[in-house]
């Protein structure tokens, strides 16, 4: 029987500006791809990501080259010789997990209990960073964002408002090698746990050798399982984005490389709708740390999405997130 691939584009507002090292953003596109099998509709959703070359534009092209091999059954291992790691092929890999599961009868996102999802702080002035602290006073996990630009007192701020939270520091490509020496003693005081990315990609050469009291997370510079070899002695963990792993298939093969490897695992997201975040919870079920707090960013998620309590646990979505009727 052959399969209908459609897709689209949507744009989602955000509740509030989501400032990072690399700009400033107060809406995002998603790709989103219905995949039909007789009167069988699934769904998967990725989100293209500038930082990557992608455009809307771009994903839908590519989802549509797949079109005639997807329709003449071509699956998620074939999938990854049709298209590279990246939003199209994420939007495509977690339709096709969707299909699957429909078939069988199977969820394809089961719950996951005890999940705690990071509460993302953006980039601001200290004391709006310490209001959004202390209006997130419950959470259990914060993620700070940061740049270059007085980031030491940014993150004190944050810490003097939350001091029982877990924080991690992302600096999204935004710091120098001496940049991350001078903030060394700042973290440890701070206890943050990890900091993601402080280098930009293709710049991790100057980490080796570093001792540093910190862990130190692959963002940018890890997206496939193939990329841990290079990383394991540059980086102490990887942060694992199905839109860079291009779908849940790659990324379990990029959790257990990393785990080979001895290294940490966060799982992280591009801004998105549950549609695309339900997805990465079977990852994040397995992981030492979850950032899947994308949904929470949207002035509106789909029905039935990801609930986020004031703590930061996440609850699954319901069977609305997933109803999807043929035409």
């Amino acid at each position: 029987m052959l399969r209908t691939v459609r897709p689209s584009i949507e744009r989602h507002a955000l509740r509030t500006p989501f400032r990072i090292a690399r700009g400033v953003r107060d809406s995002i596109d998603v790709a989103v791809v219905e995949l039909q099998h007789g009167t069988v509709v699934a769904r998967g959703e990725g989100t293209p990501t500038s930082r990557y070359g992608e455009t809307p534009e771009m994903v839908i092209e590519q989802i549509e080259k797949t079109a005639d091999a997807i329709a003449d059954g071509a699956d998620r291992a074939a999938l990854r010789a049709l298209l590279p790691a990246g939003a199209a092929r994420n939007a495509l890999d977690n339709a096709l997990w969707d299909l699957e599961a429909r078939l069988a009868g199977t969820p394809y996102a089961p719950p996951v209990k005890g999940l705690v999802s990071a509460r993302t702080i953006s980039i601001d002035t200290p004391d709006a960073m310490a209001k959004a602290a202390l209006a997130l006073a419950d959470a259990r996990l914060i993620k700070v964002k940061l740049d270059g630009n007085d980031p030491a007192a940014r993150l004190r701020a944050v810490r003097d408002a939350a001091p029982d939270a877990v924080l991690i520091v992302d600096a999204n490509e935004g710091w120098s090698l001496d940049l991350l020496r001078n903030m060394e003693e700042v973290l440890v005081d701070c206890a943050v746990k990890l900091v993601e990315q402080p280098l930009p990609a293709g710049q991790d050469a100057a980490l080796a050798g570093i001792a540093l009291r910190v862990p130190l997370c692959a963002d940018e510079s890890c997206h496939v399982a193939a990329d841990v070899p290079r990383l394991r002695d540059l980086y102490d963990f990887v942060n694992i984005k199905l839109d860079k792993t291009g779908g849940l298939t790659e990324a379990l093969e990029l959790l257990a490389a990393a785990r080979i490897a001895g290294m940490g695992v966060l799982v992280g997201c591009m801004l998105g709708t549950s549609l695309g975040m339900a997805p990465a919870m079977r990852v994040a079920a397995l992981a030492d740390y979850a950032d899947l707090d994308g949904p929470w960013w949207l002035r509106e998620d789909r029905p039935g999405g990801l609930t986020f309590a004031a703590d930061g646990s996440v609850g699954a979505p319901d069977d609305a997130l997933w109803t999807c009727s043929a035409d």
